[in-house]
């Protein structure tokens, strides 16, 4: 959710083959991986409430929670940890889970003012949770700047970017994350933007040296190097419709996808902006037409699908004609030419977060005021409705899944 005063790429026949060669290697992955782990954390947040149409304190609200979906055995089995702050105050990335399945990294985003309980100030840590324990645990926290948002980690594990949006700033962590040891030391804060600008949302490539970060509200992607274990910006910003929230890189690293509401009206269409990573230069290649007020957008573990959630004005209040009883996810294949809208789905309204298993069988979305998780199957590049629903302990506020 944003802060409450907010509102075809042609592929050469060597892109063709790197596209369709990687998806078989992609592919491959994923069989392997059925065995594993297919872990879900969703971030349950009772402080805030967006039912009445605009972001408000909720009084003397029960504590946040973390909800762990285990999707090995279907229905997935679900388990709590309570008492874990967390906030729908941020891009619904602000939660994410080392590849090794291992560790996760929690954004406390926004604590309630102590000098004026209905408003709410910049928190600035992340917490951490041993995943390996019988029943998940925090077990520290690592201070960030302000509002620590969107929270990505590099392939191999190592590196933590988390984007403070009340910084303008991304801070740098080093991870280590084994049976023996869990740890996160902070390597350094790097200035991107000036705060009221909204840094919300990082991503990193498959190749972990290639960064892309969201200026909501300077309406660009600000492309960053990390090499070495050293984060420095490279000047340049990708210009890109409306105000970007989250963004996503493809698994074989040609595609950076954003997306961003325009002025937030309930009606009018929204996009995805779509850039081309191996371009000479990167260059914005494509903007798709979607639903109205995108919340997050997810890539699918081999490329082939985008998952995007939209308001379509069901989180508008009851007393304002345009709103509706349903949100809606936008579902796009991936083509010779780049992406293609292929379906749309009806969700709960206020759709949060959005998130694929790591083995491509099923896809998650949050539904806030219901404080639901509804469950989709995919067959081949085709998304339908479960069903399954999972209650959580809270408003449903951020979601992310574990890697292949």
């Amino acid at each position: 959710m944003k802060a409450k005063n907010m509102p075809l790429i042609g592929l050469s026949h060597k892109h063709a083959s790197c596209f369709f060669g990687g998806v078989l290697s992609i592919t491959f992955l994923l069989s392997l991986h059925g065995s594993c782990a297919q872990i879900m954390l969703s971030g349950n947040e009772n402080k805030i409430d967006l039912n009445p149409g605009a972001a408000v304190v909720v009084t003397d609200a029960q504590p946040d929670s973390i909800s762990k979906l285990d999707f090995r055995t279907f229905p997935p089995t679900v388990e709590h940890v309570m008492n874990v702050p967390n906030s729908v105050i941020g891009p619904p990335s602000n939660i994410a889970i080392t590849p090794n399945g291992k560790l996760a990294l929690i954004a406390n985003s926004l604590k309630i003012d102590p000098q004026n309980k209905s408003e709410w100030i910049p928190e600035s840590y992340i917490h951490l949770m041993d995943l390996t324990t019988p029943e998940p645990k925090i077990i520290g926290r690592v201070s960030t700047e302000a509002q620590p948002s969107g929270i990505s980690i590099t392939p191999d594990g190592r590196i933590a970017l988390v984007a403070n949006r009340a910084a303008g700033s991304i801070t740098s962590i080093k991870l280590i994350s084994n049976d023996s040891t869990k740890r996160a030391v902070v390597i350094e804060h790097v200035k991107v933007c000036e705060s009221e600008l909204s840094l919300s949302d990082v991503a990193i490539g498959p190749e972990g040296s290639t960064v892309l970060a969201t200026v909501q509200k300077g309406g660009y992607l600000a492309q960053l190097e990390l090499k070495d274990g050293a984060l420095t910006t490279t000047g340049r910003k990708f210009s890109v419709y409306g105000q970007p929230y989250r963004v996503v890189i493809s698994p074989d690293g040609r595609f950076g996808i954003t997306a961003g509401a325009g002025s937030g009206d309930p009606i009018d269409p929204d996009a995805l902006t779509i850039i081309d990573l191996q371009a000479n230069p990167p260059s914005v290649t494509d903007h798709i037409t979607i639903d109205p007020v995108t919340e997050s957008l997810e890539i699918s573990p081999d490329g082939r699908l985008i998952a995007a959630v939209c308001m379509s004005g069901s989180n508008l209040s009851a007393q304002d004609p345009n709103r509706t009883e349903f949100g809606s996810m936008v579902i796009l294949k991936r083509t010779r030419e780049g992406y293609k809208v292929s379906q749309r789905l009806p969700t709960g309204r206020i759709p949060e977060g959005v998130a694929f298993t790591s083995d491509g069988k099923y896809l998650a979305v949050q539904c806030h005021p219901a404080r639901e998780i509804w469950v989709y199957k995919i067959r081949g590049t085709k998304v339908s409705d479960t069903g399954h629903r999972i209650k959580t302990p809270g408003f449903p506020s951020s979601l992310r899944a574990s890697s292949p």
